[in-house]
C-alpha cells in the first residue's frame, strides 16, 4: 500500500438539452457539484463537463478529456425525464436504440454497441454510492436498466475507459428526475438534487482515496460502516 497517494481528480459530467427535453437538469448540477466550497473537496481536482447529447461527441470527447486530465473517477449524470426519483445504475446495457434519433439527428444502424458483448457491471461500489445517497433523505432506487440511448451509450464507454491502462479507476452512472418548476410541485428541488448529488460526490471521492492507496483493493467490498456519511 501506498504511503503517499496523490490526491484524487474526478471527472464529473452531464448532458445538454435533447428531443422531448429542452431543459437539461444535470448541466446545473454539474457545474455546482465541480465549484462547491466544502473542506473534503479541498485538495480534489473536480473537472466538469458537459456532453452534447450525440453518440459522436461521447465518442470524441471522452477520449480526449481522459488523455487531458487523467481522471480517476468517472461520475457521470443523466436525465430520466419519465422517472421521478433518482437511479445509481449497476450496469451498461448492450443496446442502442435505432428509434431515436440523437441531438444531431443520427440514428444508430444497429441495435448493439458492441456485437456479442455481454452488459457491463460498474461495480460494487455501486452499492456505497446508494447508501450514500440514501443516507439524504431522497427518493433513490438502484437500477439495472440505464435504457438505450446516450446515458447507457456513456456508461458502457466509461467502463470500458476503467478498463484501460492509463484509465479511471472507478466509474458510476446516476440517472435524476426532472425537477420541480414551482413550490406547489411534488418533483424534486433543485436543492434536494445537488444534497444528493453532493453525497455521491463525497462518497465517490472517498472510495476513490481508497483506490489510490491501494489499487488492488476493491473499495465497494470494504466493511460497510454504520454511521452515514455526512455531507459537509
Amino acid at each position: 500500500m501506498s504511503a503517499t497517494a496523490r490526491s484524487p481528480r474526478i471527472l464529473i459530467t452531464g448532458f445538454g438539452p435533447f428531443p422531448g427535453a429542452p431543459v437539461n437538469p444535470t448541466q446545473a448540477l454539474v457545474r455546482k457539484l465541480a465549484t462547491l466550497r466544502r473542506p473534503a473537496f479541498a485538495d480534489v481536482t473536480r473537472i466538469a463537463h458537459i456532453f452534447d447529447v450525440t453518440y459522436a461527441t461521447v465518442d470524441r470527447d471522452l477520449p480526449e478529456l481522459i488523455a487531458r486530465h487523467r481522471p480517476d473517477a468517472l461520475l457521470m449524470f443523466g436525465l430520466a425525464a419519465r422517472t421521478p426519483y433518482i437511479r445509481i445504475e449497476t450496469r451498461a446495457r448492450n443496446a442502442v436504440s435505432m428509434l431515436w434519433p440523437d441531438a444531431g439527428h443520427t440514428t444508430v444502424r444497429r441495435a448493439c454497441i458492441v456485437p456479442g458483448a455481454n452488459a457491463q457491471n460498474f461495480g460494487p461500489h455501486t452499492a456505497r454510492l446508494f447508501r450514500a445517497a440514501l443516507a439524504t433523505g431522497a427518493d433513490v432506487r438502484s437500477s439495472r436498466d440505464a435504457g438505450r440511448y446516450l446515458c447507457n451509450y456513456l456508461s458502457w464507454r466509461g467502463i470500458e475507459a476503467t478498463r484501460a491502462q492509463s484509465g479511471p479507476r472507478l466509474a458510476a452512472f446516476v440517472h435524476v428526475p426532472l425537477l420541480a418548476q414551482d413550490t406547489t410541485s411534488h418533483c424534486m428541488t433543485s436543492d434536494e438534487l445537488t444534497d444528493t448529488g453532493e453525497a455521491i460526490l463525497l462518497e465517490m471521492i472517498r472510495l476513490t482515496r481508497v483506490k489510490l492507496r491501494d489499487p488492488a483493493r476493491n473499495p465497494g467490498c470494504e466493511t460497510v460502516e454504520t454511521t452515514p456519511p455526512t455531507i459537509l
